[in-house]
């Protein structure tokens, strides 16, 4: 059991989360007979072993802090990482609008540090299986350790290869694929030689050109659905009193996201029936084009 998973009284080797009175946080493994520093004094871990969550220590300095499990999303923000995450606020959007279910066979190709693997393992739950693929050995290593820490290392369901998923794919039948990659358009005929019927094939892009490219590709093919593209920006709320505002700072643009749902074999996108914007796809644009609207 991991600090993600259960309840109870905190036991040796988990995290806690400790937040003082302004805000700041830290997250501390528990060792018996070790203690924490910070500015504010010395926390000693056997104040915290044996207790239940929600509980306020206090420093050698009497400064206070309460203790608490940290939540997935709180984290994941924080563990070691050589490539960058997912954050949270995309992480939900692809569990929820690529509808991730329990049992469902899903493929991620580029794990970066293991924070979406994170999520996906919990959505599948134990009778699901998610191939996650990774180019770089370093960060592979990375995700082990973080998987491994937050959801344990007896996971039956999971499997991390070191590896490019377009040449070494193991799995024959996908429901999900997941594309955090500089090029995801490049893997559109695997997620129509794998994807299942209905499957959902879900890109994470930084840019608009990445965007582009991977739309256009996948209206190209003509087997998937029109593809839906969005970004999701997070802004949180002073609330003191009266003075009910919104914060300064906000979670905006991290990447877009794009779902498109596979054919049944044989059948094409319908399309849409509204025209192009004037000059869309004119003499300028040279990317791929929508089945059948070839140059003319």
């Amino acid at each position: 059991m991991t600090s993600y998973t259960r309840s109870g009284p905190l036991v040796e080797g988990e995290w806690v989360r400790l937040t003082d009175p302004k805000g700041r946080r830290h997250n501390v493994q528990l060792v018996p007979g070790k203690e924490f520093s910070t500015k504010k004094g010395q926390l000693r871990h056997d104040d915290m072993l044996g207790q239940p969550e929600g509980i306020v220590i206090h420093s050698s300095m009497d400064h206070p802090y309460q203790v608490f499990r940290p939540l997935l999303f709180e984290y994941v923000v924080s563990m070691p990482r050589g490539a960058a995450i997912i954050y949270p606020k995309d992480a939900a959007q692809i569990t929820v609008q690529a509808d991730v279910y329990p049992g469902a066979r899903v493929v991620e190709a580029g794990a970066g540090s293991g924070a979406l693997t994170s999520y996906l393992l919990r959505a599948i739950g134990p009778t699901g299986t998610l191939g996650s693929y990774e180019v770089r050995e370093e960060f592979a290593d990375n995700v082990l350790r973080n998987v491994h820490e937050v959801s344990g290392t007896d996971l039956p369901g999971w499997t991390l290869t070191v590896g490019d998923v377009r040449s070494c794919v193991t799995e024959t039948e996908i429901d999900r694929l997941i594309l955090d990659m500089v090029d995801p358009w490049s893997c559109i005929p695997l997620a129509a030689e794998r994807l299942t019927p209905g499957g959902i094939v879900c890109a994470y892009v930084a840019t608009t050109t990445q965007l582009s490219r991977f739309v256009e590709t996948v209206r190209e093919h003509g087997g998937f659905t029109e593809p839906r593209a969005w970004e999701t920006l997070e802004r949180e709320w002073h609330l003191e009193g009266l003075a009910v505002r919104p914060q300064h700072s906000m979670n905006g643009h991290t990447a877009f996201l794009v779902t498109a749902r596979r054919m049944a074999p044989g059948h094409h996108s319908m399309g849409t029936s509204r025209r192009p914007a004037p000059g869309a796809y004119g003499p300028d644009y040279t990317g791929p084009r929508p089945f059948g609207h070839e140059a003319s």
